[in-house]
Parts: C-alpha cells; sequence; structure tokens
C-alpha cells in the first residue's frame, strides 16, 4: 500500500514540474509516469539489495529505457520524458546536507556528502548514457541491415 502511495505521490510531484517545464499536451501525463516507474524501479531495486549505488543505477537504466520508448512512441523528443524521469533519483537532500555542513565547518562530513552526491549523478548519467547509446546503435544496426538487403536484391 506504501509503494501505491508513493508512486502516486511522485507521479503527481512530477506532473507539477512537468507543467513547469513547459511540457504539453498528453506527455505531460507520459513525463510523470516515467518518474513514477523510474522511482519503482530505484524503490524495488533498493528493496533486493542494501547498495543504493546498484538501485540509482538500476533506476537511471529504467527511466533510460521508459524515455527512450516513448520518445518513439509519443514522435517527441527523449529530453521531454528523461529529465523528468530522472527527478525521483537526483540527490537534492544529499546536496543540501552537504551545504550545511560546509556552513558548519564540518568538512569531513560535507565531503562524504559531496561524493555520494557525485557518484549518484554519475550513475544516472551513465545509466541514460548506456540506454541511449544502445538504442541508437539498435537503430543504426538495423538500417544498416535494411540497406544491404536492398542492395543484395
Amino acid at each position: 500500500m506504501m509503494l501505491l502511495r508513493n508512486f502516486l505521490l511522485i507521479c503527481t510531484a512530477t506532473f507539477g514540474l512537468s507543467v513547469i517545464f513547459n511540457i504539453k499536451g498528453r506527455n505531460l501525463f507520459f513525463s510523470a509516469l516515467g518518474a513514477g516507474l523510474t522511482w519503482l524501479a530505484y524503490s524495488l531495486a533498493l528493496d533486493s539489495s542494501s547498495l543504493s549505488v546498484y538501485a540509482v543505477f538500476l533506476g537511471s537504466l529504467a527511466a533510460g529505457i521508459y524515455s527512450e520508448a516513448m520518445a518513439r512512441i509519443r514522435r517527441a523528443p527523449v529530453t521531454v520524458f528523461v529529465i523528468c524521469s530522472i527527478i525521483p533519483l537526483v540527490p537534492g537532500l544529499k546536496m543540501l546536507d552537504a551545504m550545511l555542513e560546509v556552513l558548519k565547518g564540518n568538512t569531513e562530513t560535507a565531503t562524504s556528502y559531496g561524493i555520494t552526491v557525485l557518484i549518484t549523478a554519475g550513475l544516472i548519467a551513465i545509466g541514460i548514457f548506456v540506454v541511449s547509446s544502445s538504442f541508437r546503435l539498435a537503430a543504426f544496426l538495423k538500417k544498416s541491415i535494411s540497406a544491404k538487403q536492398k542492395t543484395s536484391s
């Protein structure tokens, strides 16, 4: 029950952000759904493994796959979906904690939080990159195979 509640809350919050990002029409709904599905993948991965690094990476892979698929289905740019889909993974609270620790003068703790933020951001970028590259490679291979078949006919 808690999983469904959090899913709906994340979808609702991302819907509001999608309006601010000036996303139009049905893409509003689908971008919010992408954030919910990303969070769901992250949450399930976090439940199965205590490694948050693993969960963030799987969440970013889910965000990338969903975004690439929806961009093709909805004939919209991938960024419309990917930006909204990664919102649940962004380590905003850790970044705030790092800044607060800097202001308090706790450089060791601030450094620890800062490294966590950088690792999380890097994992999000790597996950999106892997999926995007895979989709582009698949499209290139499909195009070159069909071109070879046309020339051999």
